[in-house]
C-alpha cells in the first residue's frame, strides 16, 4: 500500500472534502462520481480519514452487499489506524452484524471503548447505556455506568449534568439523542 501522508493523497483528499461540503457547486452526478472517486483514490492509499468517512458511505449508503462488505473494511481498517469516528462505527458493525463481520459483542465493547477513550461522545454513552442495562453481554454496573456517562457528557460538553444523586437529569446526554445531535447513523 502506498505512503498514506503523500502529498498528493492529502490534497486529493482536501479536495474531495471540499467537493463534498460545498453548497455551491451543483450536485451533478458528475460531480459526485469524481467526489466518490477520489474519496476511494484515497482510500485506496490508506489515508485514515478517507477510509473512514468513504467506509462509512459505502456501508450505510451502498447499494449492493459488496460495497457494504468493502465498506465495513475501510471502515475497520481507519479504526485500527486510531480514527474515533471510525472506531466508534466499528463497534456498531459489530454491534450489529453484516454479512462480513458477524454481531460479536466482545468486539463492540472494545471498539467502544477505544472510541470513547479517544474522545468519541457517542462511544461513551453508548458503552453507559450497556452498563446501565446489562446489555452487550456486560454485567449491570452502576459505577462503569456513570463513569462513562461522565465522559460522555464531559465530550458532549455537558459538565455538570450529573444530578446531586449520581442520576441523569434531563440534560444529560443519552446515545439516542446524542445520535441526534451529531446526525449519526443508528441501525
Amino acid at each position: 500500500m502506498p505512503e498514506a501522508s503523500s502529498l498528493f493523497t492529502r490534497l486529493e483528499y482536501r479536495l474531495a472534502q471540499q467537493l463534498f461540503h460545498t453548497r455551491w457547486l451543483p450536485r451533478s452526478p458528475r460531480t459526485q462520481r469524481l467526489t466518490m472517486h477520489l474519496f476511494q483514490r484515497c482510500a485506496d492509499a490508506g489515508h485514515p480519514a478517507a477510509l473512514s468517512q468513504y467506509g462509512h458511505m459505502l456501508f450505510h449508503r451502498g447499494v449492493s452487499p459488496q460495497d457494504k462488505a468493502r465498506g465495513a473494511r475501510y471502515v475497520l481498517e481507519a479504526a485500527h489506524a486510531g480514527d474515533a469516528k471510525a472506531q466508534y462505527q466499528a463497534g456498531q458493525i459489530r454491534e450489529h452484524g453484516c454479512a462480513q463481520y458477524p454481531r460479536r459483542d466482545d468486539h463492540a465493547v472494545t471498539w467502544y471503548a477505544r472510541a470513547g477513550e479517544a474522545g468519541h461522545p457517542l462511544a461513551a454513552a453508548r458503552l453507559a447505556h450497556a452498563y446501565r442495562n446489562g446489555e452487550l453481554g456486560l454485567p449491570e454496573d452502576t459505577e462503569k455506568a456513570a463513569h462513562w456517562q461522565a465522559l460522555a457528557d464531559r465530550l458532549a460538553g455537558f459538565a455538570g449534568s450529573l444530578g446531586s444523586a449520581g442520576s441523569l437529569d434531563s440534560g444529560s446526554l443519552d446515545s439516542g439523542s446524542l445520535d441526534r445531535a451529531e446526525g449519526e447513523t443508528r441501525h
